[in-house]
């Protein structure tokens, strides 16, 4: 276990403790920790695997589409390696994110506007220079640039940059932490169970 994993451990149990969680509590650090760390099996979250098919866009789970044709899966896990090694970020990282945020469909808009694989804000678009979100390999440069400029922000944490990504830097800072939304502490609890269960990469 990293000081990466153990921040986020006792950052996830002072939430929950803090939000009165409802359902079966998982107070004991041991318990938090399996939590955390065993990939769950429904299809939601199951592990991201290269071996693994891109989704239709009838199988994802992004809240809405543009029909396409999807795109060969060893052009996107070549475009990812690319983005990884210009920007210096873990490529299972990138496919944690991107297998959260989209689902693999490049075309995924969900209901407030972000856009492609890794969900990007027009906003945010605009200030990474990404001219067409909807464009894969544009998406996937722009979105690993701004998960690098997270991890710079916060010091390497993995769990507040992703965090950051989810609800804003600035909910971040003024938390100073994972905020305390069911949707964040879900959001990093899945991406890095996704992260550690992909256990290497082909």
């Amino acid at each position: 276990m990293n000081v990466q994993q153990l921040k986020l451990l006792l950052e996830l149990q002072a939430l929950q403790h803090l939000q009165g969680k409802k359902e079966a509590p998982t107070t004991s650090f041991h318990d938090l920790f399996r939590e955390l760390l065993t990939p769950e099996t429904n299809e939601k979250t199951e592990a991201m695997r290269l071996s693994l098919p891109l989704m239709t866009s009838g199988e994802t789970k992004a809240p809405t589409y543009k029909v396409s044709t999807p795109l060969h899966k060893d052009t996107i896990h070549q475009w990812i390696d690319e983005a990884a090694a210009k920007y210096d970020v873990d490529p299972k990282l990138i496919y944690a994110v991107i297998r959260h945020e989209s689902n693999f469909n490049p075309q995924a808009k969900s209901r407030v506007g972000a856009m492609g694989l890794m969900q990007l804000m027009p906003s945010t678009a605009r200030m990474l220079g990404v001219q067409d979100a909807f464009d894969p390999q544009q998406n996937i440069e722009g979105g690993t640039k701004y998960l690098r400029q997270l991890l710079d922000r916060y010091d390497g944490n993995m769990a507040l940059a992703l965090a950051a990504y989810n609800a804003g830097p600035g909910n971040v800072d003024k938390h100073g932490g994972i905020p305390p939304f069911r949707e964040t502490i879900n959001y990093v609890k899945k991406v890095m169970q996704t992260y550690y269960a992909a256990s290497h990469i082909v």
